[in-house]
């Protein structure tokens, strides 16, 4: 029989709704459907703009906001059904991740904050929802981040070979997947991923992103103003770690290395170079046994990106739709499986990847009325 659940999530590339339909029956992870809902620009940036670090929200903005993508993702699982032909009845639950608007996990009070009612999904649906997946393994002094480690050890680990998960989505993380079942997994956030691309070429040329790495590909790297952003703090904090697009901002760049005077173009090509960088020395830093670096998320399609982060490894580097699944499935498939997990009352964290007292079973129930 099928074991039919739904993944949703929304990145920190603020882009849209990715839903996967995934059956998980005889211990396998099989895609059966995949549905994605852009966001209008208008509601892009009403995000954007509540995510900004120390930004004053109205309470009433951000309830009405939570409402909103709630309805949102509800409308994206129902035409998911609807393209896979199948009725709600015939799904366990789905695994809301939402869309982050600040994560904060370091401090006196630690916290993280995603947006999308729950109980509106499971309204609207008539599907039994898990959600808030991240702040259970906060109250067990865990980063909440990253969570995808666990799927990703799941779906790509292989016995006898040292493996890397290189996610890039606004922004970039790794899972280190040892090849020896007795080592532990490893999986932090290195940096920016896509980002602070996405914003410079929105703001200089209307675009919401770089086609694939068209317009960086016509700048020069520079590599003293790239060396000032990497002096960075951030980059030298050992794991575990989590970072997002709080911190990670064209404020954060403006104040960190002044990209007046140079052509735009020139800091797109270094932006993406500052991602590349990262995201190896993270790499070769603490896995240089590392045999396949498997590339998922947005940043899978940006092949200038890939050239330059092929360039600093010494391993192969690769799509996941190289490994059996397509780079912009890989996500919205880990949170049916974390669903799944809690459903199941399994843990869903890697106590050594975020850093946790324990392992512990993740999110918040919404049954289905």
């Amino acid at each position: 029989m099928p074991d039919y659940y739904i993944g949703l999530i929304s990145g920190t590339s603020i882009d849209g709704i990715d839903a996967a339909l995934v059956d998980f029956s005889g211990n396998h992870s099989r895609l059966v459907e995949f549905e994605y809902q852009p966001f209008p620009a208008a509601l892009k940036a009403a995000i954007a703009a509540i995510s900004a670090a120390d930004a004053a929200v109205p309470l009433k903005t951000y309830g009405a906001l939570d409402r909103q993508l709630g309805g949102l993702f509800a409308e994206t699982v129902n035409a998911l059904l609807a393209k896979a032909r199948l009725p709600a009845a015939a799904i366990t639950a789905i695994g809301s991740h939402g869309q982050t608007v600040y994560h904060a996990p370091d401090g006196d009070y630690p916290f993280t904050l995603q947006i999308g009612d729950p109980n509106v999904i499971a309204e609207l649906t008539g599907i039994t929802t898990i959600a808030d997946f991240r702040r259970r393994d906060l109250a067990v002094n865990g980063q909440g981040a990253p969570l995808v480690p666990a799927f990703h050890q799941a779906v790509f680990s292989v016995p006898g070979e040292p493996r890397c998960i290189i996610n890039i989505g606004g922004i970039g993380n790794i899972t280190l997947l040892p090849g020896n079942s007795n080592d532990p997994v490893i999986g932090f956030d290195t940096g920016p991923g896509n980002g602070l691309m996405d914003e410079w070429i929105e703001h200089h040329q209307g675009q919401r992103y770089d086609q694939n790495g068209a317009w960086a590909r016509t700048g020069h790297i520079q590599p003293d103003w790239l060396a000032a952003l990497s002096t960075d703090p951030y980059f030298r904090l050992p794991p575990p770690k989590s970072t997002g697009r709080e911190y990670f901002s064209l404020a954060w760049l403006e104040q960190s290395a002044d990209p007046t005077g140079y052509r735009p173009e020139d800091i797109q090509a270094s932006l993406c170079q500052l991602t590349a960088q990262t995201l190896a020395d993270a790499i070769q830093h603490y896995a240089p046994a590392t045999r396949q670096a498997i590339v998922c998320g947005g940043g899978a399609h940006n092949s200038y990106l890939l050239e330059l982060l092929a360039q600093q490894l010494p391993c192969p580097v690769q799509s996941s739709a190289a490994f059996g699944i397509h780079p912009d499935h890989v996500e919205a498939m880990a949170f049916a499986w974390l669903a799944r997990q809690t459903q199941l009352r399994l843990p869903g964290n890697l106590k050594e990847v975020t850093g946790a007292d324990k392992a512990v079973v993740l999110g918040g129930i919404y049954p289905a009325c």
